[in-house]
């Protein structure tokens, strides 16, 4: 969708903020610029609008040279957003998100309704925000006025200049989060500007870390963690980079841990004897339809030979997440409940369970797997145990 091909940008006074930039963004990709001030990536996004004029080189929009085409016309089909937002003070938060679809021609009524479609889509109800004005809004609220205004007119490709750089921690994590369902939802081709490294890893499909006017490497979130292509790249993604590598690395089946299982209506001293002959202490309750319930653990005071079932002893378990959910999550999730694990679900189904050994493991295996290039399942990871 976006291609560029060797592009420079120089300055009348001899600064370089482009050199010879190559690369490619396939269509519905999501590609995050990362880097420090002054690195380009700015100057990268603004020439995909002709903000910036380049150089040299050449810049192709779904296979079209930008160059050949108007800049008013060309602004028009593409969604831009910055930190700022830039909403007219003087219109409702309807008519700010009209503002491109009136400026194409749209009647009156189409623009409306598509304004009021694209604020329920991020979250504001057309109906309670629709007739405030922009100083009645949250930091949080007008940027998701900003998104809805360049989403409105449904444009194949879409800008985004350190949009949520302005709004405090917490707001911006929630952003990010409303951000990604959106884009799930939409599958715009984008370009997202930042220089927070966990923002570029938790939003990119791919990334692209600037150096000086260059990029240093352009690959999947979790293999410039895992594997960075220069000291430069290592240095910048930091030496926590495995702790962010949690965030990019998903939970799957090979991950997890088969405990002993039991159902609600068991007999107590039938599952009892079953964890004692699997020499287990603890085992995960399921109900009738073989749905998590949540775990026990059997006593050693005798109550298992007295009679009853398991639903007498079952304890409820919150500590759970689908699979393919971040391991980012499920460590965050045991720190929450105070849990030495987690159970795993497919829909509804249980999976197994994960530890924290599972998760270190499923760590290494996936920084090893895209170290060697090769699939996380034909890792073998070395270990004490096994040494």
């Amino acid at each position: 969708m976006i291609r560029f091909e060797h592009v420079t940008k120089r300055y009348p006074d001899g600064t370089t903020a482009v050199d010879d930039l190559s690369f490619e963004v396939a269509e519905g990709e999501l590609v995050t610029l990362v880097g420090p001030s002054g690195c380009g990536k700015t100057t990268t996004m603004k020439m995909v609008n002709r903000l910036i004029e380049p150089t040299s080189g050449q810049i192709l929009l779904g296979g079209e040279d930008i160059a050949a085409v108007d800049p008013v016309r060309l602004r028009r089909r593409i969604g831009y957003v910055i930190q700022q937002v830039g909403l007219f003070p003087h219109k409702t938060v309807l008519e700010n998100t009209a503002t491109v679809p009136h400026l194409l021609g749209w009647d009156r009524k189409r623009a409306r309704d598509r304004a009021a479609e694209l604020l329920d889509l991020v979250g504001l109800d057309p109906s309670v925000y629709g007739r405030r004005y922009p100083d009645q809004l949250s930091g949080g609220q007008r940027q998701r006025v900003g998104v809805a205004r360049a989403l409105a007119a449904d444009p194949p490709v879409l800008l985004m200049d350190e949009p949520f750089g302005a709004v405090d921690p917490v707001v911006r994590e929630h952003l990010q989060t409303e951000f990604l369902r959106l884009q799930s939802q939409v599958r715009k081709t984008v370009l997202f500007v930042t220089h927070d490294i966990e923002e570029a890893v938790r939003l990119g499909d791919r990334m692209a870390v600037y150096g000086a006017g260059r990029i240093e490497q352009f690959d999947t979130p979790a293999t410039v963690l895992g594997a960075p292509a220069t000291p430069y790249v290592a240095d910048f993604v930091g030496a926590d980079r495995g702790l962010k590598r949690l965030s990019v690395t998903p939970i799957e089946p090979a991950d997890l841990e088969q405990p002993p299982v039991v159902h609600l209506d068991d007999p107590l001293p039938e599952a009892a004897a079953r964890l004692a002959a699997e020499e287990a202490r603890w085992a995960v309750v399921l109900d009738d339809g073989d749905r998590l319930h949540g775990w026990i653990a059997i006593p050693e005071d005798g109550v298992a030979r007295d009679g009853g079932s398991v639903r007498d002893l079952a304890r409820r378990m919150d500590a759970w997440l689908p699979v393919g959910a971040p391991l980012k999550q499920a460590f965050s999730t045991m720190l929450q409940h105070d849990a030495g694990w987690i159970a795993v679900l497919d829909g509804e189904r249980f999976l197994g369970v994960l530890t924290p050994a599972g998760l270190h493991e499923a760590l290494r295996r996936s920084i090893s797997a895209d170290s060697n290039a090769v699939p996380r399942e034909g890792v073998t990871l070395d270990s004490v145990s096994g040494a």
